[in-house]
């Protein structure tokens, strides 16, 4: 019996520290309304709720909170002419409320959503709202085109060194003792291509994404993926095929907090009378399931 009693502690021991490494979030809204209501896709890509987020103007970068019960996104162009406006939408009681304005810009949560980084700067979550604007320190200074960040805490992103003579690379930066080490470049074999920008880190560091132009490309700039092994490398980087990348440009990729979709960015670039040009995009999503197939080609 005591041997038996010893047993059954042991695996409710197991339970309760699985209970605790397990995802902060477990009361996501309803898979119904957690993203407006909209058709869930399937392995093709679909347009991401055009007539309620898009009207009035083109809609850009969007941002789940980690409990996604805020919604944040930009539009441009429209009725809003060349300004660009920053919104945010937030479920409460069952049900998503009006769309209001922000003065958060480019957000990008902490796991535990405490904290977000915008930029090279970061607010923290008080009691009122967010704290003022602060530097996030000068492993970000050579930092563009985008941010990531994992549940550990190490930042990804692309940036530029004099010595690259103006060619990005892909890189890394861990939480080291409270602090964030110098980036450190990704491999060769990923930071090849031009306009290398948008990196998106899984939550575990299992798998990266990112959009390039490349020669083995479609067109424009298109996503790729690489795998982390068990030992630490990475894959080399795998196309993410024909279903998402086409002739025209692919960009900023992200998966959602509860893991169940891909969305990106799909557009060209318009020429204006005076020469000038300006992108116009729309934000497609699709089932993850699609990173899950490309797995197995690591």
């Amino acid at each position: 019996m005591k041997i038996n009693s010893l047993a059954i502690f042991i695996i409710f021991f197991i339970l309760f520290l699985s209970a605790c490494n397990s995802p902060k979030y477990n009361d996501f809204p309803p898979i119904e309304n957690r993203y407006f209501g909209q058709k869930l896709p399937g392995s093709i890509p679909e347009l991401f709720a055009p007539q309620l987020l898009s009207s009035g103007g083109w809609m850009e970068g969007i941002t789940f909170s980690p409990d996604m019960k805020e919604f944040y996104f930009s539009r441009r162009h429209g009725n809003y002419n060349r300004k660009r406006s920053f919104f945010v939408i937030r479920f409460k009681n069952n049900s998503w409320g009006e769309l209001s304005e922000t003065d958060i810009k480019w957000p990008l949560f902490s796991a535990e959503g405490d904290t977000i980084y915008t930029g090279k700067e970061y607010r923290k979550r008080t009691n009122d709202g967010w704290s003022e604007l602060k530097p996030l320190g000068k492993f970000l200074e050579e930092q563009a085109h985008g941010l990531t960040v994992s549940t550990n805490g190490t930042f990804y992103f692309p940036f530029f060194k004099k010595e690259d003579k103006g060619h990005g690379n892909l890189g890394y930066s861990r939480l080291m003792n409270g602090r964030h080490e110098n980036p450190v470049k990704l491999s060769a074999e990923i930071n090849t291509g031009e306009y290398i920008a948008h990196p998106f880190i899984a939550p575990d560091e299992s798998y990266l994404l990112w959009d390039v132009e490349r020669e083995d490309g479609y067109g424009l700039a298109d996503i790729y993926i690489s795998f982390r092994y068990e030992d630490g490398p990475w894959s080399e980087p795998i196309s993410m095929g024909s279903a998402i990348n086409t002739q025209l440009q692919e960009s900023s990729p992200f998966v959602t907090p509860d893991g169940k979709y891909l969305f990106f960015t799909r557009g060209e670039w318009k020429t204006k009378e005076d020469g000038s040009r300006y992108f116009v995009g729309e934000k497609y999503w699709v089932d993850s399931q699609v990173i899950e197939n490309l797995r197995t080609k690591k």
